[in-house]
């Protein structure tokens, strides 16, 4: 059974291949813009910036030179139960300068569709084996963010060789540009 966590919350991920399911529903748009939100993964180091370019990963770079992060896919509409978006994570293939890997979701041209998290419901992170399809842990991130256009959802780091999961749950107003600038 999956461990529930709430924001803050941080739990061991035992498993070295899993895969990263980011979900939500969004109200319909009183500017008749459709919503695009985007999973953004970033792979870095010690110094808490990404390795290179090639370890952020998004709708445009599918995949880390290692092959250890993956996503699946960029999910335009967000329609359907389930799952929007998946990152596959290998942990034995991971980059041995790899000690965190921060999960991003950010609404694609919230300013000019005057769109924001706000207007999303129903969000979620969830760990599962996928050879299993079990879920190891899930976080539903409950905060009204009305003014942000990007949160970061959790972030899974190493301490002591052991991998965990923490449920971050944490807004930003200036949207992805905002996160390249922290982790670049």
């Amino acid at each position: 059974m999956a461990i529930n966590l709430q924001k803050g919350q941080r739990e061991a991920i035992d498993a070295p291949k899993f895969t990263i399911g980011l979900g939500w529903d969004t109200n319909t748009s009183s500017t008749g813009a459709s919503f695009d939100l985007d999973a953004s993964v970033f792979v870095m180091g010690d110094n808490k910036k990404i390795l290179s370019d090639e370890y952020f990963v998004f709708y445009n770079n599918l995949k880390t030179p290692d092959e250890a992060v993956e996503h699946t896919g960029d999910n335009l509409t967000g329609a359907g139960d389930g799952d929007d978006e998946q990152i596959k994570i290998d942990l034995t293939k991971i980059d041995p300068r790899v000690t965190e890997i921060c999960i991003v979701v950010t609404i694609h041209e919230a300013e000019s569709r005057r769109q924001n998290f706000g207007q999303v419901r129903n969000s979620f992170v969830r760990i599962f084996d996928a050879a299993t399809n079990t879920d190891i842990l899930k976080y539903e991130l409950e905060e009204d963010f009305s003014i942000e256009t990007a949160v970061e959802f959790g972030r899974i780091y190493k301490r002591d060789n052991k991998w965990k999961f923490e449920a971050v749950g944490a807004g930003m107003k200036g949207g992805l540009q905002d996160y390249l600038n922290k982790y670049n």
